[in-house]
């Protein structure tokens, strides 16, 4: 039974920087993380194959946001830096018995979700 536990949400000022974190056992395919902005749909934010060796990011996180995992720990992270008005968000890692994927309707399990508020 995949499970899947994030945490490391909170409030923090614009600029400032946040690591999420997901435990997930029995996760060894793809993970990605995705968000959902108040009173928007849930959006993908970066996604990482079972290796770590592959991953890809949406225009809004490349080069301030990094999905990293560690396979010994079935922790997935998400380093999260320079964070912005517009980056406060529920944020949810998610797990696919497959490669790397983009859309969430390809991800079989969710975990509940952290929240992260970014104020100015």
């Amino acid at each position: 039974q995949v499970q899947l536990v994030e945490s490391g949400g909170g409030l923090v000022q614009a600029g400032d920087s946040l690591k999420l974190s997901c435990v997930c056992s029995g996760c060894a395919y793809a993970m990605g993380w995705f968000r959902q902005p108040p009173g928007k749909e849930r959006e993908f934010v970066a996604t990482i194959s079972g290796d770590g060796k592959l991953t890809n990011y949406a225009d809004s996180a490349k080069g301030r946001f990094t999905i990293s995992r560690d396979n010994a720990k079935s922790t997935l992270y998400l380093q999260l830096n320079n964070l912005q008005l517009d980056d406060t968000a529920v944020y949810y890692c998610a797990y696919r018995d497959g490669p790397t994927a983009t859309y969430e309707g390809q991800y079989q399990y969710w975990g509940q979700g952290t929240q992260v508020t970014v104020s100015s």
